[in-house]
């Protein structure tokens, strides 16, 4: 029988996972600074596959999970989240909109698993989907279209990519995420060379600097082996219902990067946007433990 709540442990691991993921997107903005999108990418999954592969066995997935996984994380939802980044919209905004991957998430599971979202998840949802509409409605040319629709596609390739990973059952998800990046490289590598070009990515490395490489590794070891490596070890032992609306966080953990490291103003409507989310997720985690469902 599975608890309706989420152990205080697991809640926070889940917690340090969407501070990392939220005050990358500053990070991200930086290597983007210097590097193309495409080549980050590249480098990202590379390091994060190499040495960790001579370490860490493959795990006992079929081969074609591991490519899903690899392609739908890395190719579909960074490669996407890296362009649009470059030039279409600001990290803040990118925070946030990427986190429509939780409604993406829970459609797909009551679609394909037939999971069942509780009553008291669908009002913590509500309460932060308010949140982020009071976001929305103070957004100022930030973004164009394009940019929009790239991350709300890349929100998507983020859900299937949480899909795949639960169905790939309990295993060593440290080396799921590892092997599952082997398959991201050489599609990324492809679309580096025909979207930034030969000469570009040359000069483009040869003007990386420590920072640079730093918020490469940052994006390797950080983001994706330890992030990533979390969040499907979690979504193998909770309903995704559970896991994903944790995710809602990350624009909240943005902010406060963006706040700290680029002198970004917090002014009320930012503040009650916070609280939106806040209190829709503590609603999420501890409504099911207060108000059971009724049989």
């Amino acid at each position: 029988m599975t608890s309706t709540s989420l152990p205080l442990r697991h809640f926070l691991l889940a917690l340090a996972v969407v501070a990392i993921w939220g005050s990358n997107f500053v990070v991200i903005k930086y290597a983007l600074d210097v590097l193309p999108p495409m080549l980050l990418a590249v480098l990202r999954f590379a390091i994060a596959f190499v040495p960790a592969c001579f370490f860490l066995p493959r795990p006992a997935v079929s081969w074609r999970n591991l490519a899903a996984y690899g392609l739908f994380v890395a190719v579909g939802q960074f490669g996407l989240l890296y362009l649009a980044m470059r030039s279409e919209i600001s990290p803040g905004l990118a925070s946030l909109v990427i986190q429509t991957q939780v409604f993406f998430t829970l459609g797909l599971a009551v679609w394909l698993a037939k999971e069942r979202v509780l009553a008291a998840q669908w009002l913590g949802l509500l309460l932060a989907v308010a949140g982020i509409a009071v976001i929305v409605a103070h957004t100022d040319g930030t973004t164009t279209p394009l940019g929009l629709a790239m991350v709300l596609a890349a929100a998507f390739s983020w859900a299937c990519g949480n899909i795949v990973g639960k169905r790939a059952g309990q295993v060593n998800m440290l080396a799921y995420v590892v092997w599952s990046s082997a398959f991201a490289v050489p599609p990324l590598l492809v679309l580096a060379l025909l979207v930034d070009g030969p000469g570009r990515i040359a000069a483009a490395l040869a003007a990386a600097d420590a920072g640079t490489w730093g918020a490469v590794l940052w994006q390797s070891f950080a983001n994706t082996l330890f992030g990533y490596g979390c969040w499907a070890w979690l979504l193998t032992r909770h309903p995704a219902a559970r896991i994903v609306p944790m995710a809602l966080l990350v624009p909240i953990f943005g902010m406060g990067a963006s706040s700290l490291l680029l002198a970004e103003p917090l002014p009320g409507w930012k503040l009650i946007a916070a609280t939106l989310v806040m209190a829709g997720l503590a609603v999420n985690l501890f409504g099911p433990r207060l108000l059971p469902s009724r049989h």
